[in-house]
């Protein structure tokens, strides 16, 4: 067994087993949080929208900034030291470093956030690699309809393999013409706009698809399996 704390380079001294501890705690504290609030059903205002009408969806408030949310862990993670890999029930199973994600075309989308937390940030600018062109080097099998990310942290979220096989979903390198930094889920992130963000997995490392469904970390926790921002899809029935 490894003496050095996951999505960390340092050895496992004092001081590092203190910092492990209090990670520890803030992931305790936010988990507990938002498992209260999906039980008691936090910003829900019982309304749906259309989004062909309404830009912001039901309950959502607008930021400019960008908040940094996660589980209190923030991996490690560089160019050099990053990796992907796509299997499951995929034809042809990729396993990327840093320099064959950047052989692949890069794309530009332009994408609102909506966060389950209420606040949605307009016209976000990204570039990286689209889900398509991921899904045509793959070539899923006929079979296959679901897929969950694995993250560098931990975490993990599932998807529809239609939901991720759709116009704008990216696996984001740059927000905004620069780098996406560590705290926003660098080097690379899911970015799946018509979904609630907590989707669009952070330190994306492992695509994985699948025959059926398989629940998320905040999908066992009482949050909803689908997340639609516009029919306000924030927690389970």
């Amino acid at each position: 067994m490894s003496d050095t704390p996951a999505g960390s380079d340092r050895p496992l001294g004092p001081d590092a087993a203190q910092d492990v501890e209090r990670e520890g705690a803030v992931r305790d504290k936010l988990v507990a949080t938002k498992e209260q609030w999906a039980r008691q059903g936090r910003a829900l205002t019982g309304q749906a929208a259309d989004p062909a009408r309404a830009r912001l969806p039901p309950g959502q408030r607008l930021v400019t900034d960008w908040p940094v949310l996660d589980l209190g862990i923030t991996p490690k993670l560089t160019t050099g030291n990053w990796t992907l890999t796509v299997d499951g029930l995929v034809e042809n199973p990729l396993s990327w470093r840093w320099e064959d994600f950047q052989a692949q075309p890069q794309e530009r989308f332009v994408s609102d956030i909506h966060c389950v937390t209420t606040w949605s940030r307009y016209d976000n600018r990204w570039e990286g690699v689209s889900a398509r062109r991921l899904l045509e080097l793959a070539r899923p099998k006929p079979e296959a309809s679901h897929v969950v990310f694995h993250s560098f942290d931990g975490y993990t979220t599932n998807v529809a393999l239609s939901d991720f096989d759709d116009d704008g979903v990216l696996l984001a390198t740059s927000w905004e013409g620069q780098p996406i930094s560590r705290d926003h889920g660098g080097p690379v992130r899911v970015v799946l706009p018509r979904l609630y963000f907590w989707k669009s997995a952070k330190w994306v490392k492992r695509i994985e698809l699948l025959a059926g469904d398989r629940k998320g970390y905040w999908e066992v926790r009482g949050y909803n399996n689908h997340a639609d921002p516009w029919l306000e899809e924030r927690y389970s029935d």
